[in-house]
């Protein structure tokens, strides 16, 4: 799997998602087998380029490579400004954001709001690629609404225009992220170009990763929401992809040393004062379905002190052991059912 001069490991990626993959968190990622992964959503109004959230956003230092950046933005020009300053500050790939379906970025016209006005798209994408020299992708939906779904059509103009590689999500923008997403649509975009082809939507296991391949004909699958607390998913899709066998659940000992080397690199990277915070969700993912994982998080969520907070993961991921050596994930779920 190759994104324009840049070989990748293997062809199971990161979604990019907004608070979630950050630095630490893509590091942590391809430490544990993605074999590619993209920056949270920058914006390209220049007025932003400066904040403390964008140069957080933005920041790949020591980051394994390819480093990519996603953008997004509603003016041909701006996107292109932004895409050479974030080239010019160590970026080997951009991706232009036309996925994302929250309604602050729709009402703004950005994200997948974008795909109701193909020429602007056109404009958007022709501006960007002309702009530098590194490969940029588009991430999109299948469409506004079911109604109006153009995703070939945008595929289309994408090719037209040097696009590198494309990440379709199986979705429409009125979807939001409800129902089921719908892989046909990605079949017919793959068959439809010469370049890449990534699907993304509802990845959540080694078998459904590899139903979405054989069923799209796709390049690579992306991974979302399923990463959040899981992030040796990577590797074990990867293996399956690879060997048809599963991996088994990983060691007690080993989630636990993951999580401090991430808990550590999350306080490095905020601070203390919004690392403590910000990093409570990442630890409500990683204990959710395990024995007296709900507990521990309310208890959790009211420290204030990152060592506070680092004492209380160790001391949880420590009485793990009395269900084995292997994480048991559904066994709160099993016993409340029981």
């Amino acid at each position: 799997m190759h994104i324009g001069p840049y070989q990748l490991r293997n062809n199971v990626f990161v979604a990019p998602m907004a608070g979630v993959t950050d630095r630490p968190f893509r590091q942590l990622c391809k430490q544990l087998g993605a074999g590619y992964a993209v920056s949270e959503m920058a914006a390209s109004d220049p007025r932003l380029w400066a904040s403390e959230k964008t140069s957080r956003r933005i920041n790949h230092d020591g980051e394994m490579e390819p480093r990519a950046v996603q953008i997004a933005g509603a003016d041909p020009q701006m996107l292109a400004n932004c895409a050479r300053f974030n080239v010019e500050r160590g970026a080997q790939i951009i991706d232009i954001n036309m996925g994302c379906p929250v309604k602050k970025v729709c009402n703004s016209w950005c994200g997948s709001a974008l795909l109701q006005d193909e020429a602007l798209v056109a404009s958007i994408l022709e501006a960007v690629t002309g702009a530098v020299d590194v490969p940029v992708t588009l991430k999109f939906r299948t469409g506004w609404d079911r109604q109006h779904k153009n995703a070939l059509k945008i595929a289309a103009i994408a090719e037209a225009s040097g696009i590198a590689m494309l990440t379709l999500h199986g979705r429409t923008r009125a979807d939001g992220y409800a129902g089921e997403a719908e892989y046909d649509t990605i079949a017919a975009v793959k068959a439809s170009v010469g370049i890449p082809v990534v699907a993304n939507g509802d990845i959540t296991s080694p078998e459904k990763a590899r139903a979405v391949l054989q069923a799209t004909g796709a390049d690579a699958v992306m991974v979302g929401r399923a990463a959040q607390g899981r992030p040796w998913i990577f590797r074990e899709i990867d293996h399956f992809l690879r060997t048809g066998s599963h991996l088994p659940a990983p060691l007690v000992d080993e989630v636990a040393t993951l999580m401090e080397e991430h808990l550590l690199a999350h306080y490095g990277f905020y601070g203390a004062y919004l690392g403590v915070r910000t990093a409570r969700k990442h630890i409500g993912w990683y204990v959710r379905s395990l024995p007296g994982g709900e507990a521990f998080r309310r208890a959790m969520n009211l420290l204030e002190d990152c060592d506070a907070q680092l004492a209380a993961v160790r001391d949880f991921f420590r009485a793990q052991h009395a269900y084995g050596e292997r994480l048991r994930y559904g066994l709160a779920d099993e016993k409340l059912a029981a």
